[in-house]
C-alpha cells in the first residue's frame, strides 16, 4: 500500500491532548487546530502531522513517493467513533413511534409487549444471514456519516443462544466490514417476560450462565446492564456487573435514563468505564462520576425522539465529568445512523459548544470504549482513521446542521469511502 500525503486543509483538527485519558472541564474545548495543514499516512498508520513544509523536511522520501489527497477549502479531523448502539437488531418499531405520538409512554409501550421485547422477537426470529446483512447495510451508513468506529452491544435475545447470535453477527463484521467493531454484552438489558415476577432467577442465569460463556467464547469486551425501575434494581446492577469483572468484562451501564436511580452513583463505585444516559442523573451522582472518572455517555437522540428532557451535559463538563457523545442508534428510542445531526442535538440542547463537541466524538468517545490509545486524535503512532470533510473551518460542521459534510473517509490508511461512493 503506498503511503498517503493528505495536504494543504484549511484546518486540521488534531484533538491532540497534553495528557492521556478522556477530556475533561476546559480540556474538551482543546481541539489542536493546524491551518494549512497536512497528515503523511503509511501503510495503517499516521507518520506525521503539521504544515506540508514541515512533513516535507522531515520526511522527504515519503512525501515524494506519497499518493496525494489535496484537501484545500475543506477540513481533516479523526474519524468519528461512535461508542453506544444496539446495532444488531431485528426488525423495526414505527408503530410504538405513532404511539408515542399518541401519548404513551415508553414504560407503558414496554410493558404491553412493545419496546425491547418487541425486538427480542423480531431479532430471536432472524437468522445469523439476515442479522448479518441488515447490519452490514447499517455500517454502510454510518460511514457515509463519517463514523469508522462503532460499538455494538447485544441484549435483544436474552436468553444465550440468542444473545450468543448477535455477538457473532458483530464478531463476523469485525472482520469483514471496514469499520471497527467493539462488542459489549447486555444481557441484562430486559427482564424476558417469561421471568417477570422471577427476576432474581434471570440475574443468576446471567451470573452463572451466560457470562462465563461470553468470556470463554471471546465474544465481548464490556458487560452492560439497564438498571432502571421495572428492569433492573441497583442490586441486582451491582452483581451482575462485579460478576462480569471476574470474567475480564469492563463494566458499562444504563443508568438513570427515564427516572432517577442511583445509577450514576452505581457506576462510580464498581469503576465503571462508563455511564450512558443519565438523563435525570442526580447531583450527587454525577459528583461521584467526576470523583471516579467514569465517562458520561449522553444520547441526545433518544432524548429527542422520546420527548424527554435533555442530559445536563454542560453541568456534567462544567462539574469535571468526561463526556462522550453517541447516537445509541436502536430501533425503538433513537433510529438514526446521522452521529452528525446527534453532534448538533448536544450542542442545541445539552449546552455543549462547537469544540466539546468534537471532543465528545472523537477522542472521549474513543476512551469510553477502551480504545483511546489507538485512535480519537490525529497523533504521529495512531490508526490512520482520519475524514475530510466539505467545510472551510470546523465552525460550519453544526451551522450547516441536518448536512452530511462528508468528503472523503479514510480507514486503516485507506480511502474507503469518497463523495458517497465506496473505493
Amino acid at each position: 500500500m503506498m503511503p498517503t500525503l493528505i495536504k494543504n486543509a484549511n484546518e486540521v483538527i488534531t484533538l491532540k491532548g497534553d495528557r492521556k485519558g478522556p477530556r475533561t472541564k476546559e480540556a474538551m474545548k482543546e481541539i489542536g487546530i493546524i491551518k494549512n495543514g497536512s497528515i503523511l499516512i503509511d501503510q495503517d498508520q499516521i507518520v506525521a502531522v503539521g504544515t506540508l513544509e514541515e512533513i516535507q523536511r522531515e520526511h522527504p522520501q515519503l512525501a515524494m513517493d506519497a499518493e496525494v489527497i489535496d484537501a484545500a477549502g475543506k477540513i481533516v479531523m479523526p474519524g468519528l467513533v461512535d461508542c453506544h448502539t444496539h446495532l444488531v437488531h431485528g426488525g423495526t418499531r414505527e408503530n410504538e413511534f405513532n404511539m408515542r405520538l399518541n401519548g404513551f409512554t415508553y414504560m407503558e409501550i414496554m410493558n404491553a409487549g412493545g419496546g425491547i421485547h418487541s425486538t427480542t422477537k423480531s431479532t430471536r426470529q432472524a437468522s445469523f444471514e439476515d442479522l448479518y446483512e441488515k447490519t452490514f447495510n447499517h455500517l454502510n451508513e454510518f460511514l457515509k456519516y463519517g463514523v469508522t468506529t462503532v460499538e455494538a452491544k447485544s441484549g435483544y435475545g436474552l436468553d444465550w443462544e440468542n444473545e450468543k447470535k448477535q455477538l457473532e453477527v458483530a464478531k463476523k463484521l469485525q472482520e469483514t466490514h471496514v469499520i471497527d467493531i467493539v462488542s459489549t454484552f447486555m444481557g441484562a438489558h430486559a427482564v424476558p417476560i417469561d421471568y417477570k415476577g422471577r427476576e432474581d432467577e434471570f440475574v443468576d442465569i446471567i451470573i452463572n450462565q451466560m457470562l462465563p460463556k461470553v468470556a470463554e467464547e471471546n465474544l465481548a469486551e464490556f458487560n452492560d446492564v439497564f438498571c432502571e425501575k421495572g428492569v433492573f434494581t441497583p442490586e441486582q446492577s451491582r452483581k451482575i456487573l462485579e460478576a462480569g469483572k471476574l470474567y475480564g468484562l469492563t463494566p458499562k451501564i444504563h443508568a438513570d435514563e427515564i427516572e432517577p436511580y442511583e445509577g450514576a452513583e452505581l457506576a462510580a463505585e464498581v469503576g465503571a468505564i462508563s455511564a450512558e444516559h443519565l438523563l435525570v442523573a442526580s447531583d450527587e451522582g454525577i459528583r461521584k462520576m467526576a470523583e471516579a472518572g467514569t465517562i458520561a455517555v449522553l444520547l441526545p437522540g433518544t432524548a429527542f425522539f422520546l420527548r424527554a428532557p435533555f442530559a445536563r451535559g454542560r453541568l456534567m463538563i462544567d462539574e469535571g465529568v468526561p463526556v462522550a457523545i453517541s447516537t445509541d442508534f436502536n430501533p425503538g428510542s433513537s433510529p438514526t445512523i446521522s452521529l452528525p445531526f446527534i453532534m448538533n442535538l448536544a450542542c442545541m440542547n445539552m449546552g455543549l459548544t462547537l469544540e466539546e463537541v468534537l471532543t465528545a466524538t472523537t477522542v472521549n468517545a474513543a476512551y469510553a470504549i477502551n480504545r483511546g490509545d489507538q485512535i480519537g486524535s490525529l497523533e504521529k503512532g495512531k490508526k490512520a482513521d482520519i475524514l475530510v470533510l466539505n467545510v472551510a473551518n470546523y465552525k460550519q460542521l453544526q451551522y450547516y446542521y441536518g448536512m452530511n459534510h462528508t468528503h472523503i473517509v479514510v480507514k486503516n490508511g485507506k480511502v474507503v469511502l469518497k463523495d458517497g461512493v465506496f473505493q
